[in-house]
């Protein structure tokens, strides 16, 4: 068994759902020497997420933004936590629903990743700054 590790500090990127799979893939060469396994990612903050989905037509991502706006909506007067601005607590609670990893099987040295898929990072702040994640890949 192969385990290897590595953190990726992303760009900065406006509020959006953003594809970052190549991003992942340049992150941790040495999938290269997987045969069979599996890949973890993982977002270390809780006002952005990660997903799977669509990777070919950019609308779907615009429709994933226009969704969430319309579930999670901010100034509600009800939400306690607004220290960080209007936009905090709604993001935090996107980052519950959508979720803080996801695991793809590793086959023969590659992502094994359906034809439309791609690896989204879930940018919930207005300025969310610099997101850092944790790539964990193993097997044999």
């Amino acid at each position: 068994m192969k385990i290897f590790q590595q953190s990726l500090d992303l760009k900065p990127r406006r509020r959006g759902f953003h594809i970052i799979t190549y991003d992942v893939i340049d992150a941790i060469p040495q999938l290269s020497e997987l045969k069979t396994g599996i890949c973890q990612v993982f977002i270390q903050h809780t006002s952005a997420s990660l997903s799977i989905n669509e990777n070919a037509d950019p609308t779907v991502r615009q429709d994933f933004e226009m969704y969430f706006n319309k579930a999670v909506p901010e100034r509600d007067p009800d939400y306690r936590h607004d220290d960080e601005g209007s936009d905090d607590m709604p993001a935090h609670i996107k980052a519950a629903m959508l979720g803080c990893s996801v695991t793809i099987p590793v086959r023969n040295g590659i992502l094994a990743l359906g034809t439309w898929q791609g690896i989204y990072l879930c940018e919930h702040r207005n300025h969310g700054g610099q997101r850092r994640l944790v790539i964990t890949a193993w097997g044999e």
